[in-house]
């Protein structure tokens, strides 16, 4: 299992996965509900996360493409393809109309979901980019990558604004808490680390786990972090008061992935067993819209500080001193397991690609899929086409056919144009994967080097 994502609505729960096994599974959890599992990715999914809205799904694979799913049994998904490399996370900003994903090429690249189209790259890591995520108020990006650092950048400028290195390990994950203040990073040293963007302060250091952590999720209230390990366990952690509070057993073998449901009352978890595990909160009984309306209040990073950013200055190396609740499902929960669960195959069709160059125009009225991609993030799950199309064609700065007035001239002169920058971005993508493998042998060269140095004064 490479990855989680939850969406929650009245009455009713859906997890989408991502697996090895290069599917995209979208579960309805209600009982004797079927699955969908949606094929189209030609390697690992290494993954995927609802839009805001829930209606439509953003999956990230190793085959270097990004792809954008409709929920639901028709298998219409859009293309995405501008990295050179396997594609590691992905992640909508809070208004749904961006999308940032992070690649192995050691870059982070940010789309624009309105028009379907490449805006920017965002360059200054010199190893393989792991996870970038938006800030509540899509202002920031933070991203980590196995170059041992954690980076802040202004989506303004698209500059790096802010720099965290560790020495011992790196960071498998970042997120922003729900007022975006602080930033938890998942170390592969067996650590999880809260810093305070505000004051560039590390708040609070766990040293809960005894393998490398891979995903944390921050609860809705801000107030509890839950980290999945390559141990086998979750831990959530009491960011107020600075503890380790609850031990989740139930995965046979490494979590990779956990993620809140937008209320926080349910989170799911997913691991090396192939097992999604279902899981509900007892922990805090703040109502959901209350903690919404607060947090949109306070979506400014220079805001004063307030009670709930207020965590203890000191850091919290915990190892095991302290005594928690452990939890084995196993133990208290029935095995929904079977050997046959009910599964629907959704093959991928009539997709469009869309790379760095292209430029989305009006669907023609047969082109029903471009309704439901022009404008995703104003679209509902209920939506029909017909609907869907209505409101793509009112929200959009386009004019319409019939309006417009370009000369033939022009047109043609625009798209010629066109096909020259295409040509040119294709250029400059093949230099910058020339670039990074020279980079890759320069470094191993350097590294024998110092290896035949070393050997030649050892002899001598």
């Amino acid at each position: 299992m490479s990855d989680v994502s939850a969406r929650q609505a009245a009455s009713l729960f859906c997890s989408a996965t991502a697996s090895w096994d290069t599917f995209l599974m979208l579960w309805n959890c209600k009982p004797q509900a079927r699955a969908f599992r949606y094929v189209g990715h030609k390697d690992v999914v290494t993954s995927v996360q609802f839009s805001p809205l829930g209606n439509l799904l953003a999956s990230a694979s190793r085959d270097r493409t990004i792809r954008l799913w409709i929920p639901d049994k028709r298998g219409k998904s859009s293309e995405f393809k501008a990295h050179t490399a396997p594609v590691r996370s992905i992640d909508f900003s809070a208004d749904g109309q961006f999308l940032a994903t992070a690649s192995e090429d050691k870059s982070i690249k940010v789309w624009n979901m309105y028009r379907q189209r490449f805006l920017y790259s965002l360059y200054r890591h010199t190893h393989w980019v792991r996870c970038a995520k938006f800030s509540p108020d899509g202002r920031l990006i933070v991203s980590c990558s196995e170059d041992k650092t954690i980076k802040i950048w202004d989506t303004t400028n698209k500059q790096c604004v802010n720099n965290f290195s560790d020495s011992v390990g790196f960071a498998n994950f970042v997120a922003f808490n729900p007022t975006g203040t602080c930033i938890a990073s998942a170390g592969s040293d067996h650590t999880v680390k809260i810093w305070d963007i505000r004051v560039n302060k590390l708040l609070q250091h766990y040293q809960v786990h005894s393998g490398g952590v891979n995903c944390v999720s921050f609860h809705p209230s801000g107030n509890y972090l839950i980290t999945a390990s390559s141990d086998g366990t979750l831990k959530i952690l009491d960011l107020l008061e600075g503890r380790l509070i609850y031990t989740l057993q139930g995965h046979t073998g490494p979590v990779f992935t956990v993620s809140f449901s937008k209320g926080g009352d349910l989170f799911s978890s997913g691991g090396a067993d192939a097992q999604v595990l279902l899981w509900r909160t007892n922990f805090d009984g703040l109502n959901c819209k209350d903690i919404i309306k607060r947090n949109l209040k306070r979506l400014h990073f220079d805001s004063s500080p307030h009670l709930v950013d207020i965590y203890p200055r000191t850091p919290h190396p915990h190892e095991g001193k302290i005594e928690t609740v452990e939890i084995n499902p196993k133990l208290e929960v029935i095995d929904l397991q079977t050997s046959s669960p009910p599964v629907m195959d959704i093959l991928s069709f009539d997709s469009t690609t869309i790379t760095d160059t292209t430029v989305r125009t009006l669907a023609d009225k047969g082109e029903e899929i471009n309704s439901y991609f022009l404008n995703p993030s104003l679209l509902s799950s209920e939506c029909s086409p017909t609907t869907s199309k209505k409101k793509t064609e009112d929200t959009s700065d386009f004019p319409s056919e019939s309006q417009r007035s370009i000369p033939l001239a022009v047109t043609d002169a625009l798209e010629h144009i066109m096909e020259q920058l295409s040509v040119l971005t294709q250029t400059v993508s093949i230099l910058e994967q020339r670039l990074t493998l020279t980079e890759d042998k320069l470094k191993d060269c350097l590294e024998n080097q110092h290896r035949l140095f070393t050997a030649i004064q050892q002899k001598s």
